[in-house]
């Protein structure tokens, strides 16, 4: 028995691991093993013998059990400790960098535009960006002839056969938005709509989707001299500068009567943009009074009311204000420009905390 006992300590002592501890388990006390044979052999024992043998398995039994648990035990502790020296981890070292996203411009210009106009007592109205050619040219005033509606500028939305629905279109300017708008509310109204525009177009200056913001004042007084004074507000608040000089040429849009092309007194000293200085005029929107078909196909009755509209490129803007040379690198994805021309996230423009950064 004594000899018994020193095989299996001594065996339990020397595994090195506990698939090797589990072999000297199964060998000692499995069903098969040698203690279990042992225990066997009782039966055939007297009396006398069981009475001193049986005891001495038990014993034999529950101290190979708690050798081998204690040497598992130990073994556990050991791999933990190899583990633990393994992955150890200076948690005194500084943190990896987390990336951080920045604002787009045309997000950010447009966040300011739609402070501006806030102010001025516009809400901001949206709508959908494939519309029928009823919200885009005929209800503006657009005749079927002018050079908008051909489908080398204007992107027209596929029919299958037997599809006998009106053509629809990619949106070409938010003009559609002022239609729903003054279906919806009536007037007096005043909105601004900013949102993303086709065309088909691509160079420096144009890209086949752009943004632009659009706004639309009517009520039974309005003249000119608001759309004036307006946009001079507008002006002096998005380039932060106490006076500008806006110039007003005439010029032909369907959906407005009298139009008006807007120029802005600037110069471009050392290839810089100051904003009313200097000698040079740059063309910034268009706008004009309300036509009265435009009214009327709002659902507002020209006879009794009046109003004006502009609109302008949100990303043109951007450009002017934060010095971006090419249009296309709007849309090419590149995250270097945009750390480079982003915003912060908590950048948010107010009139009172500031427009820009």
């Amino acid at each position: 028995m004594e000899e018994l006992r020193a095989k299996f300590i001594n065996a339990i002592a020397e595994a090195a691991d506990e698939a090797a501890l589990e072999d000297v388990r199964i060998a000692a006390v499995g069903k098969k093993g040698e203690v279990a044979l042992k225990m066997r052999e009782l039966g055939k024992m007297s009396p006398e013998e069981r009475q001193v043998a049986g005891p001495a398995l038990n014993a034999l039994k529950d101290e190979i059990n708690s050798a081998l648990a204690a040497r598992k035990a130990s073994l556990a502790d050991a791999a933990l400790e190899e583990r633990l020296r393994s992955e150890w981890l200076d948690v005194t070292l500084p943190a990896r960098r987390r990336g951080q996203g920045t604002i787009h411009p045309v997000s950010q210009v447009t966040e300011e535009v739609t402070a501006i106009f806030a102010d001025m007592g516009f809400a901001v109205a949206e709508g959908p960006r494939i519309d029928s050619d009823w919200y885009n040219f005929d209800a503006l005033n657009i005749p079927g002839h002018h050079p908008a509606r051909a489908e080398m500028d204007t992107f027209y939305m596929h029919r299958g056969e037997g599809d006998n629905r009106p053509p629809h279109v990619l949106r070409t300017h938010t003009s559609p938005v002022q239609i729903r708008t003054m279906e919806k509310t009536g007037a007096p109204v005043r909105v601004i709509c900013p949102g993303g525009v086709y065309r088909a177009d691509y160079d420096q200056t144009h890209t086949p989707m752009f943004h632009q913001v659009e706004g639309l004042a009517v009520d039974k007084d309005i003249s000119m001299a608001n759309l004036k004074w307006t946009l001079e507000e507008f002006v002096k608040a998005f380039f932060n500068v106490d006076n500008v000089e806006l110039r007003f040429r005439a010029s032909h849009f369907p959906f407005t009567e009298p139009s008006a092309e807007v120029d802005l007194r600037c110069s471009w000293a050392d290839g810089q943009l100051r904003v009313g200085e200097g000698d040079d005029w740059m063309e910034i929107l268009g706008s004009g009074m309300v036509h009265p078909k435009v009214l009327a196909a709002g659902g507002i009755d020209p006879e009794q009311w009046q109003g004006f509209a502009f609109g302008m490129g949100i990303d043109r803007i951007a450009m002017l204000k934060y010095g971006i040379p090419d249009l296309r690198s709007f849309f090419d994805s590149d995250l270097r420009w945009l750390r480079h021309y982003g915003f912060a996230a908590l950048d948010q423009p107010t009139l009172h905390g500031g427009l820009a950064r």
